[in-house]
């Protein structure tokens, strides 16, 4: 077998040096892969395929280990299968998935009666009577291949569907709409269109956005079916190239909503859902760092919005205001409470849904409209991660809930709101004899370089002892930005790990969520370096702790985690036997110098501003992961994972993050998929694929590829 440390020389990819200067605050970076942005220049091309070519030359010996991880993977999944019927109107709305298939199946049945809130048990090859198929994403796929949805809903009415098709990873979507009685298309068509796009609730007209150059949505349309596309009319524009915009309409159908946020300040503009072509008015005029939104209910026969907000309440505090008055005095009916962070309030007819967190778990809470009183519900895992189905209905007797932890597989619970009483709908199914007791999870908590306690996640397989009295492989995952949370999940693919001896842990840096806004705030901006220090105290108290050693333990993490993996490969390389990169974003700097790509201006408000601000741009370039590089440095094998059409990610990023590392010395692979995107290839045996690859990879690193 082929040591994965030991390169061929004669077939290393080797990048040209041709420097280009970059020229800012009076510094000056001569970045010599630059040229590596041209995305239809030949040579990039070749360099990719080239690198592509390599990665696979590299990792050839672990084929059979991959195909090894998939057959698991595919083997413990019901490959035939359904969704947990949701309703909306007269129908039970629901998915299915058949083996050997890569796409889902979108259907739906008749209710029985219109009191029917008890969902059909629906057989996986069975035919449900009545059963209408919707979209089946496989036949819209053919001859694609990347495909996603980006939108997708039907009418209050029952009577249309409207759906949005991505075939490039670009996440820009064309907008189509099917008249579900003759099942064709009609021939409105909407090209070039972001996500999130919705019918009205009369069916008379769809609400949708479109982008403008950086790709940010900024203008939210109005078409009215049967009516040519050039006589749309724009509903709103945001000018502001810090604001994304979007658009929906409130559960009551009282009102289409339109979003305007940067990562710091919010506002919100209401139409009246029965004269869309109205101007929209304002709930609350921005003011910069407050963030805010809103939700429409009717309390004692008066319209009224609940306003979630952090205006002198860090996490959040919840007011009532009359919805014609939306600047009038508001009334406080959940107030700020620190360390409890506010997410949202989810209203229906009688009752709304609060969701907050706590103690680093997120939480649901019923919400009493007259008493302003917070019923938590309650769940028996000490880690765990719950939130809001697919609720579509106003005035539903019972709440759709998702349930998971990092050894319950995906739980569906209807929960009776008179009651309390929840009632399980379906649990994932994992074949051949998956037991959760025969694996265990568990907190404990690092202390950082400033004395703060960061938390940390575990799942193991109890054969192999309880993690700290015998030192294992351990893979440490990790995010930490955006306020994004790494909740307990359940994951299928990582079974396959779990069950060859690797704990799987996650470090809940600073940067992220987990524990509350003041959480993110350290570990953003001129507080980044947060997120890598913990992330490698983490490291060190797993290791200190008797977990696992330096020479057992690899890292991941993707996106912004990617960040934090380039981050802490020149910081710490010693303390890992590998880092695995998903889509990183390791040349922050340059990115965030150029307010022409795709999401820079709006990043401002996470990373600073280094185009106006000499402190910012030094600080950003004493961490950024490219221009970091060391030479004097032993880094760990590491592999970067890429798509060409990646739009948030440029796979520029990776492409000259690896050159740079290979020309200090380092073993460093790039695999760049050439058609998708930021979430990588399309369709689920794809997926499996791709994370087998990434798991062989991983147990490689960790010596375990041959007892696998």
């Amino acid at each position: 077998m082929t040591d994965v440390r030991t390169p061929d020389a004669a077939s290393i990819p080797v990048a040209q040096r041709r420097e280009t200067a970059r020229t800012h605050h009076g510094d000056t970076f001569l970045d010599p892969y630059e040229w590596l942005r041209q995305k239809d220049d030949p040579q990039v091309i070749a360099h990719l395929e080239a690198e592509n070519a390599y990665t696979e030359a590299r990792t050839a010996h672990l084929a059979s280990l991959r195909e090894t991880i998939f057959s698991e993977i595919k083997g413990r999944t019901q490959e035939t299968d359904l969704s947990v019927p949701s309703r909306q109107g007269d129908w039970w709305y629901y998915g299915r998935t058949v083996a050997g298939k890569q796409y889902g199946i979108q259907c739906r049945a008749p209710l029985g009666s219109p009191d029917d809130w008890t969902p059909p048990e629906l057989t996986p090859e069975v035919a449900v009577p009545g059963e209408q198929v919707l979209l089946d994403a496989n036949i819209e796929a053919e001859g694609q291949e990347f495909f996603s949805l980006g939108s997708f809903e039907v009418s209050k009415d029952g009577g249309m569907l409207l759906y949005g098709v991505d075939v490039e990873g670009d996440e820009r979507y064309t907008l189509k709409v099917r008249d579900l009685a003759t099942g064709q298309n009609l021939p409105d068509e909407i090209p070039n269109t972001s996500a999130g796009a919705s019918f009205s609730p009369d069916g008379r007209f769809v609400v949708y956005l479109t982008v403008d150059e950086a790709w940010r949505p900024d203008t939210v349309w109005l078409h009215e079916l049967g009516t040519p596309v050039a006589d749309d009319v724009q509903l709103f524009h945001e000018p502001d190239e810090r604001y994304w915009v979007g658009a929906g309409f409130t559960r009551s159908d009282r009102y289409l909503v339109i979003g305007v946020g940067s990562s710091i300040t919010s506002e919100e503009w209401l139409v009246d859902a029965a004269d869309l072509r109205a101007a929209p008015r304002v709930v609350w005029p921005r003011v910069e760092g407050v963030e805010y939104d809103s939700d429409h209910a009717v309390v004692d026969g008066e319209d009224v919005l609940y306003i979630l907000h952090n205006r002198d309440a860090l996490d959040f505090e919840l007011v009532r205001v009359a919805a014609s008055d939306p600047t009038s005095s508001p009334t406080v009916v959940v107030a700020h409470e620190p360390g409890r962070r506010l997410l949202g309030l989810s209203t229906f007819r009688d009752f709304g849904v609060l969701a907050y967190r706590r103690d680093s778990l997120a939480r649901l809470g019923l919400f009493d409209y007259t008493t302003s009183a917070v019923d938590e519900l309650t769940f028996d895992e000490p880690l765990y991660a719950a939130g809001l189905g697919g609720n579509p209905e106003w005035a539903p007797p019972v709440l759709r809930l998702g349930y998971t932890s990092f050894v319950t597989p995906s739980t569906v619970y209807d929960y009776v709101v008179a009651t309390g009483e929840k009632l399980l709908r379906k649990r994932q199914p994992v074949l051949g004899g998956y037991d959760p007791a025969d694996y265990d999870q568990a907190r404990v908590w690092a202390t950082a370089h400033d004395g703060v306690r960061v938390p940390i996640s575990l799942v193991w397989k109890r054969s192999f002892g309880t993690p700290g009295e015998n030192e294992r492989p351990l893979h440490l995952y990790g995010y930490g930005s955006y306020e994004h949370s790494i909740d307990p999940g359940f994951s299928v693919a990582r079974l396959s790990e779990l069950d060859r001896g690797v704990v799987f842990a996650v470090a809940h840096v600073r940067g992220g969520g987990e524990m509350g806004r003041q959480w993110y705030e350290d570990g953003k901006t001129m507080r980044k370096r947060n997120t890598f220090t913990d992330f490698l105290d983490c490291a060190e108290h797993l290791i200190a702790g008797g977990y696992t050693s330096a020479s057992r333990m690899v890292a991941e993490g993707g996106s912004a985690g990617g960040l934090l993996m380039g981050a802490i490969a020149n910081m710490r390389p010693e303390l890992f036997a590998g880092i695995l990169a998903d889509v990183p974003f390791v040349d922050a700097l340059t990115s965030i110098l150029d307010p022409s790509l795709p999401l820079t201006v709006i990043e401002w408000d996470e990373w600073g501003d280094p185009l106006r601000s000499p402190a910012v741009y030094a600080y950003m370039k004493s961490y950024t992961p490219y221009e970091n590089v060391r030479a004097d440095a032993a880094y760990p094998p590491i592999l970067a994972v890429t798509s060409l059409n990646d739009t948030r990610v440029l796979y520029v990023e990776p492409a000259k993050w690896v050159a740079a590392l290979r020309e200090a010395g380092a073993d460093a692979l790039l695999k760049c998929e050439m058609v998708a995107g930021h979430g990588g290839v399309s369709g689920r045996y794809n997926a499996w694929r791709e994370r087998a690859y990434e798991l062989a990879w991983l147990l490689d690193v960790l010596g375990l590829a041959e007892a696998a």
